[in-house]
């Protein structure tokens, strides 16, 4: 079982372990549960310990922190083709071709997954939690955490300096101002299972968006998601009056150009939740969208 180990500094000196273990290391409550009831959950110096323990200056406080049990979801490996960017033991990055789920729904039973793409790589035992999913057509950089309490840690640094995302999109017409913030709340749309809409009684929702390239046809646009919506990206883009090229959802679907919303995970910055390195990643524009910009 994979652990993580802290030793206690002055700072600490008399806190209990659950104080620690919540305020240092990022578990939760429920988490913390969890580990007093096993064996080799927690331990100090070596010897198990309860998260009521007072710990002091020197003592070597240690957690468990992998899944003891796999997800209640089946995933079923296959081989699909999927590009590893970077990984260590806590978490990976990938590179995800169009065409592709995070995980299999009911919607799409069919449809390639990461998991499963993952599970033919790593093995049917191993455990992967999806930090921030990408739509099917959208390709790019999807982190994937390899424990529930490393995905609990990510979640909480998305859509912050710690854990920065930029994308490229290639819009219908260039627009103006070529740089800007779109800030409109977005929720469901109450005609459809899966579209969304802006609404005045959505969810907060603010893109950066910033014009690249243009040619006649398209811009190529640089894309800061500020908050996590369902399809804000494509929605503030077609909002404006700029769709993405190909998006069938939310502007008008042409096979010919392109068989996707032309939408690309580009860049990652990210200060790792465990170990403290940043990590700078990026992976170019796929041959679908660069072609655009040639037309």
């Amino acid at each position: 079982m994979q652990t993580i180990s802290i030793t206690i500094t002055p700072e600490d000196d008399g806190k209990k372990v659950k104080t620690v273990l919540k305020y240092r290391l990022g578990f939760s409550s429920h988490a913390i549960g969890g580990l007093t009831r096993t064996e080799t959950g927690i331990r100090v110096n070596g010897q198990r310990a309860f998260s009521t323990v007072r710990l002091h200056t020197g003592d070597v406080l240690t957690a468990e922190i992998g899944d003891r049990k796999p997800l209640e979801t089946e995933v079923i490996p296959c081989s699909w083709p999927l590009e590893i960017v970077y990984e260590d033991e806590y978490l990976l990055v990938v590179n995800k071709p169009a065409g592709m789920v995070a995980l299999a729904s009911s919607f799409l039973p069919e449809t390639p997954t990461v998991a499963g793409a993952l599970a033919y790589q790593k093995g049917e035992a191993s455990i992967f939690h999806v930090v921030n999913r990408l739509d099917k057509g959208t390709t790019g950089l999807m982190t994937v955490a390899k424990s529930g309490y490393v995905h609990n840690l990510l979640r909480k640094l998305l859509h912050s300096g710690e854990f920065y995302r930029e994308y490229r999109g290639i819009c219908i017409g260039c627009p103006q101002p070529e740089a800007g913030i779109i800030d409109l709340p977005i929720g469901r749309a109450e005609d459809s299972a899966i579209a969304r809409r802006i609404r005045p009684d959505g969810a907060p929702s603010v893109s950066r968006y910033e014009v690249l390239e243009k040619t006649n046809l398209f811009a190529l646009v640089k894309l800061q998601p500020q908050t996590g919506r369902t399809h804000q990206l494509r929605l503030h883009m077609s909002a404006i009056g700029h769709p993405l090229a190909g998006d069938w959802l939310y502007g008008t679907e042409d096979v010919d150009l392109i068989s996707r919303a032309a939408l690309h995970s580009f860049a990652l910055h990210l200060k790792h939740p465990v170990t403290g390195e940043t990590l700078e990643l990026s992976v170019p524009l796929p041959e679908d969208m660069a072609r655009l910009m040639t037309l």
